[in-house]
């Protein structure tokens, strides 16, 4: 009889589930119980909405239980384990029986995220089981030029995941050309949109892919250095890397003549940035690795000619080098199968937002928004109406409802005025007010700018000034002709991605929500009832039992009314704090 096997999921969103409280439960009931299973650790599968997961695997086959707690996790070991009876009320995805989950991973491609979930992060021997160090071997056993390496990663067609989607062969291309006695390749870790983490998850699951990617990188362009920049609110993923690279050393994957390559000399190290979201830019990075302030520098000189210690350096963002070792293995052509014409592969994307399956998803570039939210994201929370999605983070920009049909890819992506960007979707319902989330995305750039731009660092203030100004009803005639003037303006004039893609939340929503801000503005609502100072709350005296909960609950004591009585609110005492909408239980209160 094979031995069963019990995995936890550990990565970031699971331990924060609780998933290690669950792993230590069952590693005592093993021992207390001398069960004969094997207790394994694995990251995160992409089901964040389901965690703490749990998968057992025996004779019979896999069993993929969510919402895991200390209890269930008792409960599992004593049935599935002990008594072979899998709890299926429990089971999010087996191929063995149809569950409510299943169809999360229907149409998903797995490719960068091809061991996330299935490995030990900190096993090599586990990744070398699944084919991990398999690529490098090949170029080193099948002579395979620099030149057959970025040949191929051209043919393949893939493009940079980190946002700007450069042709990655080319920019290949660009560094192996510039010769020099010192090279360097870096990973761009440095994510830092705000419900984004692809890169975070990549690195917590399958370190070792992105290290592989990175030597592949390093042969083709001849570096002898590679840093990988993770921002160090991701101490889960530094450690694995940490653990990844003294392996990959240990194993001769870096060092000198790596795999009997003559003077093929790499090795690496991690830089922690301090969490700077203009370090995404490149020149910025370049600053931050080399222990100055991080702000961009004008460009040309490009880091391919002019990089990390002045020396030909290339960048690449997680997702890209994860891919790398796979098209290695299968072929260029295997990989360019996936895709559109001009957009190669497979993209990661981070659903979250006002969506039922918040996690990651990784889906051939092609497939259509609306499929991406509604057949593995199953939907919008609570059913409401789906109203738009923002892509690209703050560098990005919101597509509506009705543009939702488009395919994802670089070129149809960018004419609707967002961005692919490094792969965040956050989906918004009905109740959400545009001219909020344009507010909260400027906020962020805005503080986020290194200020060494004139128009970066005051025009977004300019534009956060007067964006919250219509959101607290003080909206004038002329604030979106000035919002708009702002906008254009700072794109044109700012130095590097920060500033010039700030104003795109702004845009967007202006250009497909534009009968909100005129709501705001001359109407002095808010459409989506959000923004407080725009509401009015009233009793309907039709539905009041005079309960008193409002009044009880009301922190200005604007509430009148005798019990068993309709109440009534001070409209000049009311401060909009919503308290007496979110406590009565008789849906009297009406919010306009």
């Amino acid at each position: 009889m094979t031995q069963a096997k019990v995995i936890v999921g550990l990565g970031s969103c699971g331990v924060a589930a609780g998933a290690k409280k669950v792993y230590d439960k069952i590693a005592a009931l093993q021992v207390a119980e001398k069960l004969d299973f094997e207790l394994k650790k694995t990251s995160c599968i992409g089901m964040c909405y389901r965690e703490p997961l749990v998968e057992i695997i025996d004779e019979s086959g896999s069993y993929l239980y969510g919402d895991i707690d200390e209890n269930k996790a008792v409960e599992l070991i004593n049935q599935h384990i002990s008594q072979h009876n899998p709890i299926k009320d429990y089971v999010v995805h087996t191929d063995l029986f149809e569950t409510v989950d299943n169809s999360y991973t229907d149409d998903q491609v797995k490719i960068a995220l091809r061991n996330c979930g299935y490995i030990d992060p900190e096993s090599i021997d586990e990744y070398e089981e699944r084919n991990g160090y398999r690529a490098i071997k090949k170029i080193a056993g099948s002579a395979m030029s620099r030149l057959d390496v970025i040949q191929s990663m051209l043919e393949s067609g893939l493009r940079g995941r980190g946002g700007g989607g450069f042709p990655t062969g080319l920019k290949w291309k660009f560094a192996n050309n510039n010769k020099a006695d010192e090279k360097y390749i870096i990973c761009n870790a440095d994510e830092g949109d705000p419900g984004a983490f692809m890169d975070r998850s990549v690195l917590e699951g399958d370190p070792h892919s992105v290290v592989e990617g990175m030597i592949i990188g390093a042969y083709a362009i001849e570096a002898t250095g590679g840093v990988i920049y993770c921002r160090a609110e991701y101490p889960l993923a530094i450690k694995r890397l940490e653990i990844a690279i003294k392996q990959a050393r240990e194993r001769g994957y870096l060092g000198k003549n790596i795999l009997g390559i003559q003077g093929f000399n790499f090795d690496m190290y991690i830089k922690e940035g301090a969490g700077a979201f203009v370090c995404g830019e490149e020149t910025a990075l370049i600053a931050s690795v080399e222990g100055q302030r991080g702000m961009p520098r004008k460009r040309p000189p490009f880091p391919a000619a002019s990089g990390l210690w002045k020396k030909p350096t290339n960048i690449n963002n997680v997702e890209t080098y994860a891919n790398i070792p796979w098209i290695i293995i299968n072929g260029a052509k295997e990989y360019a199968k996936y895709g559109t014409e001009k957009s190669k592969g497979t993209k990661v994307f981070a659903l979250a937002g006002k969506i039922k399956r918040s996690g990651l998803v990784e889906v051939p570039m092609g497939m259509s928004i609306r499929d991406v939210i509604f057949k593995l994201g199953g939907g919008i929370q609570n059913d409401k109406r789906f109203k738009a999605v923002q892509m690209g983070g703050p560098s990005g920009g919101c597509i509506p409802e009705h543009l939702a049909d488009i395919p994802i890819d670089y070129d149809s992506v960018n004419s609707t005025g967002a961005i692919m960007g490094s792969g965040g979707m956050v989906v918004m319902d009905e109740t959400t007010c545009m001219i909020d989330v344009a507010k909260f995305f400027l906020d962020f750039t805005q503080k986020e700018s290194c200020g060494k731009c004139t128009f970066c660092r005051v025009g977004t203030k300019r534009m956060l000034e007067i964006l919250t100004r219509i959101t607290e009803g003080e909206g004038q005639e002329g604030d979106i002709e000035m919002l708009e003037d702002l906008s254009y303006q700072i794109k044109e004039s700012s130095l590097c991605g920060l500033g010039q893609t700030a104003p795109n939340p702004v845009l967007t929503t202006l250009k497909y929500f534009r009968d909100e801000y005129e709501a705001h503005i001359i109407d002095k609502k808010c459409p989506a009832k959000v923004c407080k100072p725009l509401l009015t709350y009233t009793v309907d005296p039709e539905k009041c039992t005079g309960c008193t909960v409002c009044a009880k609950n009301c922190p200005s004591n604007c509430i009148d009314g005798a019990r068993k009585e309709v109440h009534f609110i001070n409209q000049e005492a009311c401060i909009q704090c919503g308290a007496c909408y979110s406590k009565c239980k008789f849906d009297a209160i009406l919010v306009n």
